[in-house]
């Protein structure tokens, strides 16, 4: 499968479709037209598609129906553009791209703008190669922007791979690339860094979408440097005035609601209360997780969210389409029922409730009722991109200890404080008790160890730390080779025996996720394709996923989406603490924090 032949090359059939000299592939009849370049919803309207693309939208199609049109009436249900995702990344579904596609489809969703960043980090350029090709050809549309921060932020991690402004220029060539993935380096732009203004450059040139990324409640000179160095959007916002504040720099606002990070409802009231001009704001997810998916749907999700917060319906279809077609230059390609548009629709009977009944994608009818009716092309992941989880030698209990300050019986430790629903800690600090010379976690005041595995290079590195927010009551770990951005090995554990087991079970089956308890396995999830995508079913990952957030909560966790949380312990482009495979991250400075423990160096 592959999308739509260009505009140009079926324009005649179009104009033929519409005059009533050619028959039509697909029409359908006498819904309401949900008009995003009006703002207007238009009754008993008839679409007519043709080659993939709406050919005719008024009142009576009936001179585009030949012998062998399919016809479906719509019976005056709402006609809705297909819903676009303009900021996520396919890899925090667990999934392949194929396999994300079969579970968001019947949802709605038929745009996806996609920044695999993630397998960049493993994989390199061949990593993100293999995910474009693959988005290529699916019956969605499936554009790929091309990651800028690999690592995301150098100097302070290491990754599997790095980038520079030649690997942007080369992937600026490919087909289907639409635009520069987030820019994380937000401190290096505002330095004037060769490295990142080379990126940016080589992205403008090829005329394409500059993403951004400023995770910083620092609205002041930090800010305006950021906005200066090319950025078009930003998803980090999390106030009313984060999103006031990029929308009035010509930016354009993404409002994320993901299955852990729940940014829409603050920061809509910029549109709600505000009246800022709803064109430049832009609804996504960035990201969720294959339970979200199968469970509760993802940007209809979304949609029906920002209407629940006091935003017009049509208004908040807009976001989720026209806009952000606009946004990457694409309104004259996709994101709206209008003609020449790639035909990719929704059929609703509620624009509040957004019930997804039919879903036609690129001319076809793609679902109906949730019953997904195409199926994504099968698609062969090398065996390079399944042995990714290199670990010099198994991983025993001493590799988790944390040497104390000499002569000590406690000491102050810094700690990483997840903070629920968002994606930013707080940098804490906690009182831990010594024995032998050996720091210790506390259960009883919800204090846990937390280790980054270095995996890449099987290099043998360890760094250790500790956290709190979990809230675990029992002796367990939870380790993962999903940790954002570099995706080295996260284990966090109130054992030390189940840290380890947990870390050696994934070395063992190429990555994934893992629960232990009590010395014994009480979840996985394999993920074989660079640590971090399955290519089974988004049911059967969903289930597996489900497993660990069952064991998780079984462990004494309580937070909402608790994985999600765990895998981005590691990202050094948020603030405030975060964990390397360098060592503690000060992401306030973006420096290393010197030392573990307050009273001095360690030994």
């Amino acid at each position: 499968m592959t999308a739509p032949a260009p505009w140009q090359q079926s324009v005649q059939r179009l104009v033929d479709v519409a005059a009533g000299r050619a028959p039509a592939d697909l029409v359908v009849r006498g819904g309401r037209w949900v008009n995003v370049h009006s703002a207007e919803i238009l009754p008993r309207t008839d679409i007519a598609i043709a080659a993939g693309r709406f050919a005719y939208c008024g009142p009576d199609a009936g001179h585009c129906i030949g012998p062998d049109t399919r016809v479906i009436e719509a019976e005056g249900r709402y006609m809705v553009p297909g819903l676009c995702d303009a900021h996520m990344h396919v890899e925090s579904g667990m999934l392949t791209v194929g396999q994300f596609v079969r579970a968001v489809l019947p949802h709605g969703t038929t745009s996806m703008f996609i920044d695999p960043h993630e397998i960049a980090n493993v994989l390199g350029l061949a990593g993100v190669r293999l995910m474009h090709d693959e988005a290529l050809v699916q019956p969605a549309n499936v554009f790929v922007q091309a990651p800028s921060c690999v690592p995301s932020a150098p100097g302070l991690e290491r990754a599997g791979a790095e980038f520079g402004p030649d690997e942007i220029a080369q992937m600026m060539a490919w087909p289907g690339i639409v635009g520069l993935g987030e820019v994380m380096n937000f401190p290096g732009v505002a330095a004037g860094d060769p490295r990142m203004m080379g990126e940016i450059a080589a992205a403008a040139a090829a005329g394409k979408t500059i993403g951004g990324h400023y995770a910083s409640p620092d609205l002041g000179l930090p800010f305006h440097a950021y906005v200066a160095g090319g950025a078009a959007d930003d998803h980090e916002g999390t106030r009313k005035e984060d999103a006031v504040s990029r929308v009035r720099q010509g930016m354009r606002a993404m409002l994320r609601l993901g299955s852990a990070w729940h940014d829409v409802a603050e920061q809509i009231r910029a549109v709600t209360e505000d009246r800022l001009d709803p064109r430049n704001f832009i609804l996504c997810t960035d990201d969720c997780h294959s339970g979200t998916l199968v469970r509760e749907g993802h940007m209809n999700r979304v949609v029906r969210h920002a209407i629940a917060q006091g935003l017009a319906p049509v208004t908040a279809i807009q976001m989720a389409t026209i806009n952000a077609a606009a946004h990457f230059g694409l309104e004259r390609e996709l994101g709206s029922i209008a003609p020449g548009r790639r035909a990719d629709m929704i059929l609703t009977s509620s624009l509040v409730e957004l019930p997804v009944e039919t879903v036609i994608a690129q001319g076809r009818v793609a679902a109906e009722n949730g019953r997904l009716l195409v199926e994504p092309p099968r698609f062969d992941y090398p065996p390079e991109a399944r042995a990714t989880v290199r670990i010099a030698r198994p991983l025993t209990e001493a590799d988790f200890d944390i040497p104390a300050p000499a002569g000590a019986d406690e000491a102050t430790a810094r700690v990483i404080g997840v903070i629920e629903n968002q994606a930013p800690t707080r940098a804490l600090t906690a009182r831990v008790p010594v024995r032998g010379g050996v720091a210790q976690m506390d259960r009883a005041r919800d204090l846990c160890q937390i280790a980054l595995v270095e995996r890449h290079r099987g290099e043998g590195r360890v760094v250790n730390g500790f956290v709190t927010g979990f809230g675990y009551e029992a002796d367990c770990a939870v380790a993962s080779t999903v940790a954002h951005d570099c995706h080295h090995m996260i284990v966090v554990g109130t054992s030390k025996r189940d840290m380890a087991l947990a870390a050696n079970r994934l070395a063992e089956v190429g990555g994934g996720v893992a629960v232990f308890r009590d010395g014994r396995e009480a979840a996985l999830v394999p993920l074989p394709i660079a640590g971090l995508m399955s290519d089974a079913p988004a049911e059967q990952v969903a289930a597996q996923a489900d497993g660990v957030i069952e064991a998780m909560r079984a462990c004494g966790c309580r937070l909402n989406n608790a994985y999600m949380q765990h895998s981005l312990l590691a990202l050094a482009v948020i603030p405030e603490l975060r964990i390397s495979d360098q060592g503690l991250i000060d992401v306030t400075r973006f420096r290393h924090v010197p030392v573990l423990f307050e009273e001095g160096a360690e030994p």
